[in-house]
């Protein structure tokens, strides 16, 4: 005898039990196995008011998930491409960029480790940084870093 097929209240319990989703997220994964007869946005209302689903708990879950690897517009981006309000992209923002020169700096020793040998060396470092979301500003001040760090060493 088949299994019945589970519910899109469920499906959505089940994801949101593996980790937080944003709305609009959640909205695509259930659309997958919506029937005409379904209503989505309801659903998710039920969640929200349920507390089961939160934009501010799926934001800083993000965030958590990406700090050490990713710089502040890569974060940014992505929150924004999630469909998360502008409130809450602000608010993260600003302590994204207090901690982004350290963080840049943990990534690059990370991944290179010394300073580099050639220019065109030190542009691969830069554009890696680049690639992962970090400023132009804190790609310089690791780039300084790594000089006076060799140096000493």
């Amino acid at each position: 005898m088949p299994r019945p097929k589970p519910s899109l209240k469920a499906r959505a319990l089940r994801h949101l039990a593996a980790r937080e989703h944003s709305r609009q997220e959640l909205a695509r994964k259930l659309a997958r196995h919506a029937e005409e007869s379904d209503d989505i946005p309801a659903i998710l209302d039920w969640l929200e008011a349920s507390k089961f689903l939160s934009e501010s708990r799926f934001a800083e879950s993000l965030v958590n998930r990406r700090v050490a690897r990713y710089g502040s517009a890569r974060i940014l981006s992505e929150l924004q491409s999630h469909g998360v309000d502008e409130g809450t992209v602000s608010s993260l923002k600003r302590t994204l960029i207090l901690d982004e020169g350290q963080r840049a700096w943990e990534v690059w020793e990370r991944k290179f480790g010394k300073r580099a040998e050639s220019s065109a060396e030190a542009a691969k470092q830069m554009r890696f940084l680049q690639q992962r979301g970090f400023s132009s500003t804190a790609i310089s001040a690791v780039m300084r870093r790594a000089k006076q760090h060799d140096a000493e060493m």
